[in-house]
């Protein structure tokens, strides 16, 4: 990973689509900072157009889309986006592979879980989601160690879901599905646009991993560190600051590159 700082104007120039993670890549200790929020903005009023990627429930991703400067925001890692590219009224795109029954079946997951690795619990979030099971071993105390977020993962995959370990979640689901694909499935359905062309992704974790292979332009923030030797694919670039403070940096850095090209 070189510094974002590396990045060319010839680069900057052909974004158009800013997609990123929400937990710990534009939130600082668990909160969405005035830089990180301005950051947005400012990309929002260069005309570029914002696409938050998260794991976060459905409710969230409704206030994301009415409240953010998006005009989209795929969540629950990929099971539906959520969008309004024609204005008016946000509009729902379902990943055809998100199974309706899902709760049901992530039920025995989530008794595994939690009686497999002591100190985890569901997360606060559960209550507002549709497709997965995300449970908590780091947004909440007890805060627990990365071997733990693993040890939760593997109970999870022994049970045939597909989960992905964040920088405070494992998420779990039934259905072949991730970021990468329901963004590929947004941009090529509703957008009718190639998604990597014209696009720049931001992340700071393992489950973002789909992301940083698929996008010729992405970029972490700096506490993806602990993270990447546990991962096989990383961003080209990385930014020199953690969270909201690395993204806004990253953002300062294209917009003025922009100018320049």
């Amino acid at each position: 990973m070189r510094p974002v700082s590396e990045m060319t104007p010839a680069e900057a120039a052909r974004i158009r689509f800013v997609l990123f993670d929400i937990d710990d890549t534009i939130t600082t200790a668990g909160k969405l900072t005035a830089e990180a929020y301005s950051a947005m903005w400012a990309l929002s009023d260069a005309g570029l157009r914002l696409i938050p990627v998260t794991g976060r429930p459905a409710g969230w991703c409704d206030l994301i889309i009415r409240e953010w400067p998006a005009c989209a925001v795929i969540g629950e890692n990929g099971a539906f986006a959520l969008h309004s590219l024609q204005g008016g009224r946000p509009e729902t795109l379902t990943h055809p592979n998100a199974p309706a029954d899902a709760q049901t079946r992530l039920a025995a997951v989530r008794e595994a879980v939690l009686a497999a690795v002591p100190g985890c619990r569901v997360a606060r979030d559960q209550f507002c989601r549709k497709y997965d099971l995300a449970i908590d071993f780091c947004e909440d105390e007890p805060r627990l160690p990365l071997s733990a977020a693993e040890e939760i993962r593997r109970v999870c995959t022994a049970h045939g879901a597909h989960a992905k370990v964040s920088s405070i979640h494992v998420n779990a689901w039934f259905g072949d599905y991730d970021k990468r694909s329901m963004a590929e499935l947004l941009f090529r359905t509703a957008l009718r646009e190639d998604p990597f062309a014209h696009s720049i992704f931001f992340g700071d974790s393992p489950n973002d991993e789909p992301m940083f292979e698929a996008f010729p332009l992405a970029c972490a923030v700096a506490n993806i560190a602990p993270f990447a030797g546990r991962m096989a694919h990383l961003p080209p670039y990385v930014a020199s600051l953690p969270g909201g403070a690395g993204f806004a940096e990253a953002v300062a850095h294209i917009l003025a590159q922009r100018g320049r090209a």
